[in-house]
């Protein structure tokens, strides 16, 4: 009979020891970065029930996170205009890898997966040509940077994966930024926020722009539910305060595009933070920060005009 050791050495050259999932980070569900009452950043995993599954620190304040589909592992992103990347084992807290955004870059704060884990997408700001980017980045060794491609609009901040596990949707939110100027905004009178389907190799599929009455509703925030319809939450630029909603959804089957009336601009304050939905998109919820509020939607929305 074989013993442990050689068992176990026999394992590993074979690829054959069992993956940390999911299931062995405390049962977290959601991912959220934080700031403790001290005022140190963190990055949270939240059960199902709300509860901290685990927390890990952060160097500085961060934005979002992306979960690997399948380790426990989690990328967490710099606010913008951040340059940095954290990737964490969601187990051990052990930092794993660090990406940096390279020259004449900066990240957006979101990033996602392919469907098999291997690699990983980054919303970017190419801020010297004034374009969005998406960064292309290698999971299986150690992220190294495998190149870009044009995110199909300015100022790119959520990244998500559609259900056939294959297709990219960009919220383009259209406004200009430049590290040299903070977190200034450069190009208010002319955005133009958008929606982009990209294929994982940069080809552009498809690209909705809203009308003119939402020149200045920059999309920032996603959610996609099990049948790819894609809701967007929407942060207006304008100094007045139109009756416009702040929600939206666009189908591609049907390539129809429907906004949410009760999350209007005048009651969201004009900021939409995020956006959750059920799977089968039932049901839609958006926090809105500014308005103390917590709303929840039942489709069908109003059909966009």
């Amino acid at each position: 009979m074989t013993n442990r050791r050689s068992f176990l050495a026999g394992l590993l050259a074979a690829g054959a020891l069992p993956r940390r999932t999911w299931a062995q980070a405390g049962g977290a569900a959601f991912l959220s970065a934080a700031r403790a009452p001290d005022g140190h950043h963190l990055l949270c995993g939240l059960t199902p029930r709300g509860e901290i599954a685990f927390s890990l620190p952060l160097p500085d304040r961060g934005h979002a996170a992306a979960a690997h589909p399948h380790l426990a592992q989690a990328i967490a992103f710099a606010r913008r205009p951040g340059t940095y990347a954290i990737v964490l084992d969601c187990i051990s807290g052990k930092q794993l890898a660090r990406l940096e955004a390279p020259g004449g870059r900066h990240f957006y704060g979101h990033g996602t997966f392919s469907m098999d884990g291997t690699t990983l997408f980054t919303t970017e700001n190419d801020y010297d040509g004034g374009r969005g980017v998406i960064g292309v980045w290698n999971a299986e060794n150690g992220y190294r940077r495998l190149g870009e491609f044009d995110s199909g609009g300015t100022g790119p901040h959520d990244i998500q994966r559609l259900p056939d596990g294959k297709t990219l949707v960009v919220a383009n939110g259209g406004i200009e930024t430049h590290p040299d100027t903070g977190r200034l905004k450069l190009n208010i009178p002319t955005m133009r926020p958008n929606l982009t389907y990209l294929s994982p190799e940069g080809r552009l599929l498809e690209k909705i722009e809203l009308g003119p009455a939402h020149q200045k509703n920059s999309i920032r925030h996603l959610a996609v539910d099990a049948t790819g319809t894609v809701a967007f939450a929407m942060q207006w630029q304008g100094a007045d305060s139109p009756e416009l909603p702040l929600l939206g959804l666009h189908d591609r089957s049907g390539n129809q595009l429907r906004f949410a009336a009760a999350a209007s601009i005048p009651r969201m304050k004009g900021y939409l933070g995020s956006v959750a939905t059920t799977p089968d998109g039932g049901t839609l919820a958006t926090t809105s920060p500014r308005g103390s509020r917590l709303q929840v939607t039942c489709p069908p929305l109003v059909p966009h005009s």
